[in-house]
């Protein structure tokens, strides 16, 4: 029974089949409207129109200026708004040759020549003023004998080192040079994981360069890099030479100064970070100012509350910070803080954790007086410190 039925399912098949075979070949109008085509994308686009008789297409003329329609996903107009602000930074210092001591090795080499060789470094900067100070990374030129900045319209200068930042790896130059494009800031505190980023840069020394990228994380810290951080981390491809150029956001405002990678070779790997405006514009107008930076001071050393902590010290809270130690005649061992105590809040602001709160105090103005909430011993007390300055790397 089932074998008959196959056999006329198939003969019924066939048939079918071979009609619809004869119909599309002597009369494929019968089942052209209903009939639909699989085709790819780039052919399911609108036919072009004939021309209408007696009519021609019209040709724009090879020096006819035309107004440019933006590609879908292009950002042409924010790389060209931004790109002329960022310039090339060129250092070089004087590598010193010993005279050899021997004096049989003098007789046989001789002395050094007098012309000692330079070390050159490359990096990026940004010209944020029409005066012409130029932002850049303090790696860039640190140590340097000689600063050059070279614009993109091919103008090139010397610079001089202004004031430089180390906890913060910002530097600032001055150029004299008339019709300088300057950079338009923004907003980076407005910035969300997944906007679209361009690095500016020259990487390599290849030329002026822009690299697309999304900002893949915001607020990073505890990375190593350097003493105050809070960076923006950018997929945008950034390698040996960006440093201290834009990272610009999709209408091309400046939204931080690109300054580290994480590479195992030396070349872009898709995590870079740069400085934040929030932190830029802060220490900028500091050295323009003063010339350095000036921070906030407690003279404390400070350790992130752990379960081991709260047992030891039989804490009844788990937030603050603890103090390991404090300078003798320090701001804050004036003020009465004792090594155990655990800081809660800073002027009312609550403390979170270590680094956070080294950026807290930092902020603060020396010679202000700053209310510090802390726990001692299961006891609530507030302290009055008076903020001292911060002093330089290497000096404390």
């Amino acid at each position: 029974m089932l074998r008959r039925i196959w056999l006329v399912f198939a003969q019924a098949t066939t048939i079918g089949m071979a009609l619809l075979f004869v119909v599309s070949t002597l009369k494929p109008q019968w089942i052209s409207r209903e009939s639909v085509a699989l085709r790819p994308l780039a052919q399911t686009q609108a036919p072009v129109p004939s021309p209408v008789a007696g009519t021609s297409i019209r040709q724009v003329p090879a020096d006819e200026p035309v107004e440019r329609v933006n590609a879908l996903g292009s950002y042409a107009e924010g790389a060209m708004r931004a790109m002329p602000s960022v310039v090339n930074v060129y250092t070089s210092k004087q590598i010193a040759r010993r005279s050899p001591e021997d004096p049989l090795e003098r007789q046989v080499f001789g002395e050094p020549a007098s012309t000692e060789p330079q070390e050159v470094r490359l990096g990026s900067g940004v010209i944020v003023t029409a005066d012409g100070y130029v932002l850049t990374n303090n790696h860039v030129v640190q140590a340097a004998d000689e600063i050059a900045v070279a614009l993109s319209d091919g103008r090139r200068v010397d610079a001089r080192l202004v004031g430089a930042d180390p906890e913060t790896d910002l530097a600032v130059l001055k150029i004299d040079l008339p019709d300088l494009p300057v950079m338009i800031f923004g907003r980076s505190e407005t910035l969300k994981v997944g906007d679209v980023v361009l690095a500016i840069g020259n990487p390599f020394n290849v030329g002026q360069t822009v690299t697309m990228g999304i900002v893949s994380a915001l607020g990073r810290t505890n990375l190593g890099i350097n003493t105050f951080e809070n960076f923006i981390q950018t997929d945008a491809a950034i390698n040996e030479g960006n440093s201290g150029g834009a990272l610009v956001d999709s209408n091309g405002h400046l939204v931080g100064i690109n300054t580290a990678i994480f590479s195992g070779t030396g070349g872009s790997i898709g995590i870079g970070f740069a400085i934040p405006t929030s932190i830029v514009t802060q220490v900028m107008n500091q050295i323009v100012q003063n010339g350095r930076v000036k921070r906030g001071y407690f003279g404390i050393e400070l350790s992130d509350m752990t379960p081991e902590l709260v047992d030891t010290l039989r804490l009844k809270r788990k937030e603050g910070v603890v103090v390991r130690g404090v300078l003798r005649n320090g701001p804050a061992g004036n003020g009465g803080m004792e090594p155990g105590d655990v800081i809660v809040s800073i002027n009312g602001t609550n403390v979170t954790e270590r680094r956070a709160m080294l950026n807290q105090i930092a902020q603060l103005e020396p010679g202000a007086i700053a209310s510090v909430h802390v726990l001692r011993e299961s006891k609530e007390m507030n302290l009055k410190i008076r903020v001292g300055e911060r002093p330089a790397p290497g000096a404390r």
